[in-house]
């Protein structure tokens, strides 16, 4: 029976016939594996996140975390499924095997923790944040650091959070007003209260690890004035050993529509609840030098921003799997122009717009699927690529590519869970189905780790203008070489070449247009409509791209005719929308910027 998590075999055309990363064992970092070794980990982690992870999905959310005043608690499901997690050694798939990693490229650790996400979204969050934690502390951290915090994160006996929003600050961190204040010892002790913060408290390990942005007293205002911070739960001895409990504490659960088996809370930090050493005050240690805290920070949110991408591509590819699988086994009403109202009832696939519907989501969800290994894929080649230009042009290109990667399946994705329950019709949306769950879930992915305005804004506002338009002219050329071997093949991949340059050339176009005479707020008053038809004009790409690995046309399974037919119905229904949009930035229309707050 084929999964309903994930398609194994698209992940197999992805990861081999398309991105080709069996070649990467010739390179030193990935020179133990094989294509053999690339598929015990998917096999690993299809199993454990089927076995493990996707029976408690729907438990989890019936059963939310709760707060006494003392403890949280959680079903016991959710430790054990951690527990199957940590022993897989998945967490450490991409990391280094001096710090026990398994050196998988990156392209295959991030599909292998998609099956994770798509089977639950809520538990897999634990791992995706410490795994995030701890990218940072590697990057940043001292060796002392890596000792204490990290080696237990990675064997599953600590987790990681990021601590950056606060109540009145929301996304605007200059805003920020949490305060660590130097001690003698060469710790700090951090005063202050953070909101939103996804595993933020629980007993699914011996400890939480949290990374805090805080201003030192003397600080620079604004963003130039962030430090970063590790405050432990539990302070942690110089041989390993738990100590006193730290004085960070729970002051409540947030309660979510979706997301609701990850705990997600308001911490305070500093008010006495517990007197580490007997006095009030989270003690934090320094990570790197003072006042770089938020570049360090981008570190984790960069990756998480990759991976909210990659969640939201799960959570929108198993709704489509369960929709598909009802449409084929639900009969209701017979084709148009049947004439006898006794005969048998057919699927209801067999009607056509229920395939318009399944054919759409198929386009956004392989799409999205594509765009997140691309971007790991191109981790692998920034990390391990023997030329160093090949190294900084992958970085560059991921930079570009990481708002969109974050936004896109969380717009589009979403969109497929809404058809999924559309399919269903009634039952769409009942709890006895999955897909409304699926739908509520990926809702927080528009919010999650920066919104789409957010996310618009650093598209259009710096990657795309950075280093005097590299970031712009990096990402057309690489689509224009994709473009050219799409015309050397000739047939239907030319004609579909021929649409997708006309609309990068749009994209060059619209973008210096906006930036004519150098009015940001000009320029980026409609830049959510930049990020979305520029977004659309990239999964077109990742569409191409996926043509030219088909065999010629006839030659594959159906397998390869349903990919071809995804990116006809892409470029013919979903390309052109980018028309319209690339008309109203060209404008540059001012009906957002001229409406008075009083108009409203």
């Amino acid at each position: 029976m084929p999964s309903t998590l994930l398609s194994r075999r698209d992940l197999d055309f992805l990861l081999h016939e398309w991105l080709r990363v069996s070649e990467l064992v010739e390179r030193p970092r990935y020179a133990e594996h094989s294509r053999e070794t690339f598929d015990d980990a998917l096999d690993l982690a299809e199993r454990v996140a089927t076995e493990q992870f996707a029976p408690h999905n729907r438990a989890a959310d019936l059963a939310e975390p709760t707060f006494d005043g003392q403890r949280v608690r959680l079903i016991p499901q959710v430790r054990a499924a951690l527990d199957s997690f940590a022993e897989t050694g998945l967490l450490t798939a991409g990391l280094d095997a001096t710090v026990g990693g398994l050196q998988l490229p990156h392209a295959v650790a991030a599909a292998c923790f998609t099956w994770f996400q798509a089977a639950n979204v809520a538990t897999s969050a634990y791992p995706f944040l410490t795994l995030g934690n701890a990218n940072l502390l590697l990057a940043h951290g001292s060796p002392d650091q890596v000792d204490t915090y990290v080696r237990p994160m990675l064997d599953g006996r600590f987790f990681g959070t990021m601590c950056l929003s606060e109540p009145h600050a929301g996304s605007s961190l200059a805003d920020i007003t949490t305060r660590a204040e130097p001690q003698a010892d060469g710790t700090y002790r951090l005063f202050g209260t953070k909101m939103w913060i996804s595993g933020g408290d629980h007993e699914l390990a011996e400890n939480i690890v949290h990374l805090v942005l805080a201003r030192i007293p003397g600080a620079p205002p604004g963003v130039k004035g962030i430090s970063l911070f590790i405050v432990p739960k539990v302070l942690v001895g110089p041989d390993g050993s738990l100590g006193e409990r730290n004085d960070v504490v729970l002051a409540g659960l947030n309660h979510k529509m979706g997301f609701r088996g990850t705990t997600n809370a308001l911490l305070s930090f500093g008010d006495g609840a517990h007197t580490p050493a007997g006095r009030a005050g989270a003690v934090g240690h320094l990570v790197g030098a003072p006042h770089q805290g938020l570049a360090q920070m981008f570190h984790m949110m960069n990756e998480a921003r990759i991976g909210v991408g990659a969640g939201a591509t799960a959570l929108g590819y198993t709704g489509y799997l369960k929709s598909l699988a009802y449409a084929k086994e639900r009969p209701q009403g017979r084709p148009v122009g049947a004439k006898d109202p006794a005969a048998a009832q057919v699927p209801i696939i067999d009607h056509p717009d229920v395939r318009r519907m399944l054919l759409a989501q198929k386009s956004y969800v392989e799409g999205s699927l594509a765009l997140v290994l691309y971007c790991a894929r191109l981790l692998d080649e920034q990390k391990t690529a023997p030329a160093e230009a090949d190294r900084e042009r992958a970085h560059l290109l991921l930079d570009v590519l990481t708002p969109i990667t974050k936004s896109w399946p969380s717009q589009w994705c979403l969109a497929a869970n809404d058809l999924a329950i559309q399919v269903l019709g009634g039952a769409g949306y009942t709890r006895d189905h999955d897909v409304e769950q699926h739908y509520r879930d990926n809702r927080l992915n528009p919010i999650h780790e920066g919104t789409h305005g957010i996310q618009a804004l650093d598209l259009l506002g710096r990657k795309m203008t950075m280093q005097g338009g590299a970031g712009l002219a990096l990402l057309t050329t690489t689509i224009g070489d994709t473009v050219e071997r799409a015309r050397k093949a000739g047939g239907e991949a030319a004609e579909l070449a021929d649409r997708l340059a006309a609309a990068v050339d749009r994209v060059t176009a619209v973008t210096r247009r906006l930036w004519t005479d150098g009015d940001p707020v000009l320029a980026l008053a409609n830049a959510s409509a930049y990020l979305e038809a520029v977004g659309h004009v990239v999964i077109a790409w990742m569409w191409l791209e996926q043509v030219l690995a088909l065999p010629p046309e006839g030659a594959g399974d159906a397998f390869h005719a349903g990919k071809r037919q995804a990116a006809r119905y892409f470029f013919t229904v979903e390309l052109p929308r980018t028309g319209p949009q690339f008309d109203l930035l060209a404008s540059r229309d001012r009906t957002t910027l001229d409406m008075r707050p009083d108009w409203f």
